[in-house]
């Protein structure tokens, strides 16, 4: 949702934390934080002379996507997820910068553990975003939640050079609402008796799992604002959005969220995904691709700490048909040529010829690398991948994404890229 024009004059301003105003956060254990602009903020950091233009993140490509922009240039309406080419109408005159996902998953290893510095419960739900609870923090540090809040902004921003917003509450939902309109970098906090005046409001857009369908079916009758939905008759809801949408609604219109924060649920698999400018045919083309998937891939696993024995692939042709093809490995790896030599072999003996629009990487069977002895295959060598992909990881942590790469990857156009 973020910050609207059609909220009421000053509903933010009553919540948001300044020099001369801190709202009452008694009972509000609940910390959301949100990286602002984070894969271009991150940029920018590399790149400070781009702190005053607009900068665009993302596939470059005519089936391009908007990963992240600042905001800048959300002044000129470009959004995340934007189809480039529209992004680029929007606004010719920003700098158009590929990812760079070595040093964002970085970026984002010192923000979560800065925040598990605070407390264990900690719940990531992307790279720059994560729920806190911080009550056992509040008794041993004798503080409030709004003045951790507030250290964690000084913090994040002295150890990434990167700004984040945060939203305190009583509960995830709250919280996490509180931080959309605190950005971009600032601080909301909803003391819990005055929950509802802060979320009665709010467009029914807000509420958690109602999209733009659904959120055009309530505006139809007359349900505008959450305040609407938390006044009308369930009965009614049910008729329009169902009966599991219609409970779940109503509960939250009355701020009711009993989820807890959960720390790091495991993580069942890791990969990358790439959409071609124009379709291919090219089986060494392809292979190329798939080595840089691979590059991808193992790099988040290590930085995670994490192996896996499963590598699967998957190929979109041309006409939308989607195939997955997996193996699984003698011993869990984190070696990019462990994971492309499997993912190659998938290609090669597995796919079909014929003219490819996406194709993917990914590993699964998770393990932690800490918990997995260390085997040799009888075909690797005794040393040579594992310490050229940590030389590597070092070189791209200081230097960038591009500071090492595959012979074979040299002059690689990038296109549009997901994790």
């Amino acid at each position: 949702m973020g910050r609207s024009g059609n909220l009421p004059r000053g509903l933010v301003e009553r919540f948001r934390v300044s020099d001369t105003v801190w709202p009452d956060d008694t009972g509000c254990p609940i910390l959301h934080v949100d990286m602002d602009a984070f894969y271009a903020s991150v940029e920018i950091r590399e790149r400070p002379e781009l702190k005053d233009k607009p900068v665009i993140v993302g596939g470059t490509g005519n089936r391009g996507v908007v990963s992240s922009a600042n905001y800048i240039a959300r002044g000129f309406g470009v959004r995340s997820a934007m189809p480039t080419t529209r992004a680029r109408r929007l606004c010719p005159h920003a700098v158009f910068i590929a990812p760079t996902f070595g040093l964002y998953t970085e970026a984002s290893r010192t923000v979560m553990n800065l925040f598990r510095e605070l407390t264990p419960l900690v719940e990531p739900l992307s790279l720059d975003e994560a729920f806190l609870d911080v009550s056992g923090a509040l008794r041993r540090l004798r503080t409030t939640p709004s003045r951790i809040g507030a250290q964690l902004r000084q913090d994040v921003l002295e150890r990434t050079g990167v700004n984040c917003s945060v939203g305190v509450a009583s509960t995830k939902f709250i919280a996490k609402l509180a931080s959309g309109l605190a950005k971009p970098d600032g601080m909301v906090v909803v003391p819990k008796e005055r929950t509802l005046e802060f979320l009665h409001p709010l467009p029914v857009s807000a509420l958690w799992g109602v999209g733009g369908r659904t959120a055009e079916a309530l505006e139809r009758i007359d349900m505008q604002t959450i305040g609407d939905v938390a006044a009308a008759p369930v009965s009614r809801l049910r008729r329009v959005v169902g009966a599991a949408a219609a409970d779940h609604l109503y509960a939250l219109s009355h701020a009711h969220d009993p989820r807890p924060v959960v720390p790091d649920s495991a993580e069942k698999s890791i990969g990358a995904e790439e959409t071609f400018d124009v379709d291919h045919h090219d089986r060494e083309l392809l292979k190329r691709e798939l080595l840089h998937l691979s590059e991808r891939t193992a790099a988040t696993l290590r930085a995670r700490g994490l192996r896996g024995r499963t590598v699967s692939i998957k190929v979109r042709f041309e006409d939308f048909t989607t195939i997955t093809r997996s193996r699984t490995l003698p011993v869990a790896t984190d070696v990019t040529q462990e994971v492309y030599q499997a993912a190659a072999k998938l290609l090669v003996e597995n796919v079909p010829y014929g003219a490819v629009r996406l194709i993917g990487v990914r590993v699964e069977q998770l393990a932690q690398a800490s918990e997995i002895g260390e085997q040799l295959l009888i075909d690797a060598p005794e040393r040579g991948w594992r310490e050229a992909d940590q030389a590597a990881d070092s070189a791209r942590s200081r230097f960038g994404g591009a500071a090492v790469r595959p012979a074979s990857l040299l002059g690689r156009t990038t296109r549009k890229e997901r994790g």
